[in-house]
């Protein structure tokens, strides 16, 4: 194996073992110690890196919400389409642990609060101006995360039975007119 071959396996290793610790312990316990113990590095080489913890934390919840495949549907129907899809990004084949432990560790660590701002602002307002061309796309990308995050937190994080609960179609066709309002300011009763 070549040495850059190496690097990118060792780099891999270390960011699995921090997403790992970052899942069972918190940030608290995913110390620049326990990641090089896991991988069997030393510390120096996750340092090396990632310059530190926050570094490493800033790569293990580097996370991309894949809104490139939300499909450009009929206008009237952005809002049970991006439902679904964050749906199906949560708990589908898209499914990733990082987007939980980014939204339980949100209110209680800055860094992790900061991320999911920068996540959620930046790539759903991309998303929906590319999809509305709408004036105030950081405003309706912020009313629309309102919706994501509020399902997100109910039925992953407290898992409150109605929502934990309820198949993904009906999650699509009671909240997807809400997003849809958010994205197109269409009619909720409509």
């Amino acid at each position: 194996m070549a040495f850059t071959e190496r690097s990118a396996a060792t780099r891999t290793s270390i960011l699995s073992a921090a997403r790992k610790l970052l899942i069972e312990q918190g940030f608290e316990g995913m110390t620049i110690r326990a990641v090089a113990a896991r991988v069997g590095v030393d510390p120096s080489m996750v340092m090396r890196y990632y310059g530190s913890k926050a570094g490493l934390f800033s790569a293990a919840v580097d996370v991309d919400l894949r809104l490139d495949q939300v499909e450009e549907p009929p206008l009237d129907r952005l809002g049970e389409l991006l439902v679904r899809h964050f749906l199906v990004r949560w708990e589908g084949d898209l499914s990733d642990d990082v987007l939980i432990l980014l939204l339980r560790s949100a209110s209680t660590n800055p860094m992790a609060a900061e991320r999911m701002r920068e996540v959620f602002a930046g790539q759903i307002a991309a998303l929906v101006a590319r999809l509305t061309g709408a004036d105030g796309a950081a405003h309706r990308a912020g009313l629309v995360s309102t919706q994501l995050l509020g399902l997100a937190l109910t039925r992953y994080v407290l898992r409150f039975p109605p929502m934990a609960d309820a198949d993904t179609e009906t999650l699509v066709r009671e909240i997807g007119p809400v997003v849809q309002h958010y994205l197109t300011g269409a009619d909720i009763t409509a």
